[in-house]
């Protein structure tokens, strides 16, 4: 007779742990998405849509749902709930807040709780980091990268990179918060960077630099609206999404992560569909890049958009559950499901 499936223990996981867990690990994550994305690649995943909670009264602020299901050797089903709320800036707190729930494949209880904010800016350092080396091989590793907005996300690219062995000459920042430049410029001095830090005033000044530009603002639509700035080829690591204007994808050799979850919420290469009524301009997804089944080109800019998908966030978050899980380091909370007998 088949085992009759049991109710797991349920834990909490906090931001303390997951830390303990990822960081001074980036090569190990890096690793870890990049299975995720191949698993993604080869179909088997379950990744809908994400869904967006919206308020008429606070339009900049908004709760994100991604459910999604992993399979392969990390199997598991899980959604991330994540915050983000840019007005936070301003108060000195990170923008996003998120929490990642673990679902049991047998019974579908959940067996984890953990704080995701981390989970998410990991897994989002570690797309760009898979994403520039695998968008640079045939163009050389860039010298020179401008970050374009450098809160958290860009400190954990930049941590992710470093992690994975690159080097830089040249290290531009830009950004509307001169207090955001001071801080990240302290970051990178703490890292004991040899790479130049310039700070630029003009955005045109930072993406002519750059051979490697990050866009890693809170914009909720395109700022940047001239293809000229992007005449000397770089790679752009668009994770912000909606900083360029359709002129500018237009322009450009375009790779994203997911093409049915790319091109809604009025991301800049859902623009360029809405401007142009297809989908020619996208040259084709990282997975495709991986894979050798598209090769970028080196004649025009090359944008990867990463819209995030939930099965990276459950990649990460369960690597972390595993390792705590080896370590013993697991604590459960008793009698959170109190009424588990269907008849009393």
């Amino acid at each position: 007779m088949p085992e009759t499936p049991a109710i797991p223990p349920f834990t909490v996981v906090t931001g303390t742990e997951v830390r303990r867990v990822l960081d001074g690990d980036e090569r190990t994550v890096t690793a870890v998405v990049e299975r995720a994305y191949r698993t993604h690649g080869a179909g088997d995943t379950v990744n809908p849509p994400s869904y967006f909670l919206r308020f008429p009264d606070r339009p900049a602020d908004r709760i994100i749902a991604l459910p999604a299901s992993l399979g392969g050797e990390s199997a598991v089903d899980g959604l991330k709930w994540i915050g983000s709320f840019p007005g936070n800036v301003g108060a000195g707190i990170p923008r996003a807040s998120a929490v990642l729930v673990l679902n049991d494949r047998d019974t579908g209880y959940p067996f984890a709780v953990m704080e995701a904010s981390i989970v998410s800016a990991s897994r989002t350092a570690a797309s760009a980091a898979l994403a520039a080396d695998r968008l640079t091989r045939g163009r050389g590793r860039p010298a020179r990268i401008g970050f374009f907005g450098t809160g958290l996300i860009a400190r954990y690219i930049h941590t992710y990179l470093a992690a994975n062995g690159w080097e830089f000459g040249e290290i531009g920042l830009h950004d509307l918060s001169a207090s955001s430049v001071d801080g990240f410029a302290g970051y990178l001095a703490r890292t004991g960077t040899a790479a130049k830090v310039v700070r630029h005033e003009r955005a045109e000044a930072l993406v002519r630099a750059s051979d490697l530009v990050v866009f890693a603002t809170v914009a909720g639509v395109p700022h940047v609206t001239d293809p000229a700035w992007f005449a000397h080829n770089p790679v752009v690591l668009h994770v912000s999404l909606r900083d360029l204007s359709p002129e500018i994808v237009l322009a450009s050799a375009n790779i994203v992560d997911d093409v049915e979850h790319c091109l809604k919420a009025d991301t800049s290469v859902h623009l360029a569909e809405q401007r142009t009524g297809h989908r020619d301009f996208l040259h084709g997804t990282l997975f495709d890049v991986m894979t050798g089944a598209v090769e970028p080109p080196t004649d025009r800019p090359v944008v990867f958009s990463p819209f995030g998908l939930g099965v990276l966030d459950l990649a990460v978050g369960k690597h972390v559950y595993d390792r705590l899980a080896a370590a013993d380091a697991l604590t459960p909370v008793p009698g959170f499901f109190a009424d588990v007998s269907r008849h009393g």
